[in-house]
């Protein structure tokens, strides 16, 4: 597979927004837990949690709901609503299947870098059937640091047997787009409407931008 002219030897891909249509669920955990209380959420509670960290958006959720529960409790609470949906619920983003299946059939070993939980992404890669695709699903907390600093993509990469100018990095966010860039990765830029500020500057970022997983597919060469 090449990019650009540029031969590929392993693709490292990230999974909320990229591969998983999941981080909606970061801006409606706070709600789907009131409603499972019995407590009619606000209808722009999501718009306010979801810029927030987990901690800071439990102590609002406390506060402004006025919950006997403790925020340890709460956390936890709110955390089981994420586990749900990954393991019942989130659904992949559209071209996924058809890219990955593309990427097995021109032998290119693929590996999972997410800060999200193993065991969520597990279950979700299991329920959607492409966890036979990934050599591994290696995670922040794996390679002990996240995705402001370049650890888990060397990682990656070694993983996968290849060079960091042979392994391309699939990405929607600008932030971990940059990491990956500056270490040496080429990137693919993708747009999700939960990353969509910065989006201007990952387009000039990227070696590829693409506004989904087909249009992606058909730009590589295979």
């Amino acid at each position: 597979m090449k990019l650009k002219n540029r031969e590929i030897d392993g693709v490292i891909f990230d999974v909320d927004g990229t591969l998983l249509d999941s981080m909606a669920i970061w801006e409606d955990a706070g709600a789907r837990y009131l409603r499972s209380a019995g407590i009619e959420p606000a209808p722009d509670l999501g718009k306010i949690l979801f810029p927030m960290s987990l901690d800071d958006g439990v102590a609002y959720v406390k506060r402004e709901y006025h919950l006997e529960e403790s925020k340890a409790e709460l956390r936890e609470a709110v955390l089981k609503q994420v586990e749900i949906f990954y393991k019942e619920e989130a659904p992949l983003k559209k071209g996924v299947r058809k890219l990955l299946e593309k990427m097995k059939e021109a032998k290119v070993p693929m590996i999972v870098a997410t800060s999200s939980d193993k065991e969520q992404i597990e279950a979700a890669f299991e329920r959607l059937e492409i966890a036979g695709y990934f050599k591994e699903i290696w995670t922040c907390t794996d390679a002990g640091a996240g995705k402001d600093k370049p650890d888990i993509y060397f990682q990656c990469a070694d993983k996968l047997g290849s060079t960091p100018e042979h392994t391309l990095v699939f990405e929607d966010a600008l932030h971990a787009a940059t990491t990956a860039k500056q270490a040496g990765f080429p990137v693919v830029g993708l747009y999700d409407r939960f990353s969509e500020e910065g989006q201007d500057e990952l387009k000039e970022l990227a070696d590829l931008y693409a506004g989904d997983l087909v249009e992606a597919t058909g730009k590589l060469q295979f």
